[in-house]
């Protein structure tokens, strides 16, 4: 950890006389830490999960059985995983985006 950033946390009032190398070797310091956090979520949220049939129906708010109409006709297609059955969450959060999915769910199932 830098020196600059165990002050920072110590939480102490002083005043520092520091010199422009060292403000920018800090500076650098924070840009690269900064840089990898934001990699490391952009890494995360790119990564395919695999939600079960039970948290895609609370997700979507609809039956198991509705779900299991919509993979039978196509429209959302369940994956074999693991000896079970799951979704990829890319193909929930597609249908999530979808313009008419709001309208559909408002019609009796």
């Amino acid at each position: 950890m830098n020196i600059i950033e165990e002050l920072i946390k110590s939480n102490t009032n002083l005043t520092l006389a520091i010199k422009l190398k060292d403000l920018k070797v800090f500076a650098d310091y924070l840009i690269e830490k900064t840089k990898s956090e934001l990699e490391d979520i952009v890494v995360s949220e790119k990564a395919e999960t695999y939600p079960t049939i039970k948290q895609v129906s609370e997700i979507l708010n609809v039956n198991i059985t509705t779900l299991w109409r919509w993979n039978k006709n196509g429209y959302l297609k369940t994956i074999e995983f693991g000896g079970g059955r799951r979704y990829k969450m890319s193909d929930v959060k597609a249908l999530l985006q979808e313009d008419g999915f709001v309208k559909k769910r408002n019609r009796p199932e």
